[in-house]
């Protein structure tokens, strides 16, 4: 692996990008199969999709860390806000208004993330991350103002969006302690008690069951935008945190916008070109951040996939392995200086 390919931004953007791609392409697909059919029930299948691609790239052990019986309960919120949730509101918005707004207002998902990981674990906020915040805010605001001039089944349902936002703000939070686990099985653990959860909810508030095309269908879009778009999630989270992962999620929105548009959506007025536009600059300036400075590293015992080429990992084996492994190790105390970003070995306080 070259040296820029193994630069930790570089891959976790470009991990973090491909995430965006599949969940953003999902959003109008979801809104189109998901006519007519309970938003429990449309979560169901989803997250039903996203367990059977955990299930089938599951890396061997000695390559993953797994997860441990501590980890149940971290992943039982997981699938609480991120399975159930975020999905549920998400489903019941998406039929109350444009596929383009939806995807649009998806972006302040990287503000609740962001401010979350500030907050609970101190991740670096500089003034140009918090006008970027600002303006992801200001262009949900102008997004509501576009969608309650349509009328107020309009506003509810963007509204709702706003609630599945929020829900995977906590979700990625959440997540961030576990980006050193398998990818893979967190991915099944989450999922199949997401599905399990919300196919409870949909027997019992009486929704039917989707024809076999849109079963399918909706199988389909869960194993790409949330099966793998999860996956890939939690590897770029593992490279360079929560908030600037979440940051680059946040090209999700346009893409799905985009699509929408593709497939004939044509809602798009002057406000929410407006706030497209200020939520577009939003991103484009947290992710213009460049963090550096002297930092202490103490002593620090745990277990994650890592490689020997990354300037953290200077312990030695017997024989030497190739590429990618995972195994307990320990880290000296160490002081020094460069650009970093806050992946599982910088998670100082600022």
């Amino acid at each position: 692996m070259s040296p820029l390919m193994n630069a930790p931004a570089l891959r976790g953007g470009l991990l973090a990008l491909l995430a965006a791609v599949l969940f953003g392409v999902s959003t109008p697909l979801v809104q189109k199969l998901g006519v007519g059919l309970g938003a429990f029930s449309t979560a169901a299948w989803l997250y039903g999709g996203a367990a059977v691609v955990g299930l089938f790239t599951r890396r061997p052990r000695e390559q993953e860390a797994r997860l441990q019986r501590s980890d149940l309960p971290r992943l039982a919120a997981m699938a609480l806000f991120g399975a159930a949730m975020g999905p549920v509101a998400l489903a019941w918005g998406l039929q109350r208004t444009s596929g383009t707004s939806a995807s649009l207002m998806l972006t302040l998902e990287a503000l609740f993330t962001a401010v979350l990981a500030w907050r609970l674990y101190g991740e670096s906020m500089d003034k140009r991350v918090w006008l970027a915040m600002l303006l992801l805010l200001a262009g949900g605001m102008a997004l509501v103002l576009d969608q309650g001039m349509l009328g107020s089944v309009q506003t509810l349902g963007l509204l709702a969006v706003l609630v599945a936002t929020a829900s995977w703000g906590v979700d990625n939070t959440l997540s961030r302690e576990l980006a050193e686990r398998d990818p893979s099985q967190v991915v099944v653990v989450k999922a199949a008690m997401g599905t399990v959860l919300t196919m409870v909810l949909a027997w019992l508030s009486g929704e039917s069951l989707p024809s076999l095309y849109v079963g399918l269908g909706l199988l389909a879009v869960g194993a790409t935008g949330y099966g793998l778009s999860l996956r890939f999630y939690l590897l770029a989270q593992r490279a360079f945190g929560a908030a600037r992962t979440g940051s680059v999620f946040a090209f999700a929105p346009f893409i799905g916008a985009f699509v929408a548009f593709g497939l004939g959506d044509r809602s798009a007025g002057f406000l929410m070109a407006v706030g497209g536009s200020l939520m577009l600059c939003g991103v484009a300036l947290h992710l213009a951040e460049s963090h550096g400075h002297e930092h202490d590293h103490e002593a620090l015992d745990h277990e994650h996939a890592h490689d020997h080429n990354d300037g953290h990992h200077n312990h030695t084996h017997s024989p030497m392995p190739v590429g990618v492994h995972s195994h307990r190790h320990v880290h000296e105390p160490l002081r020094h200086s460069h650009t970093h970003v806050p992946d599982v070995h910088h998670q100082h306080v600022h």
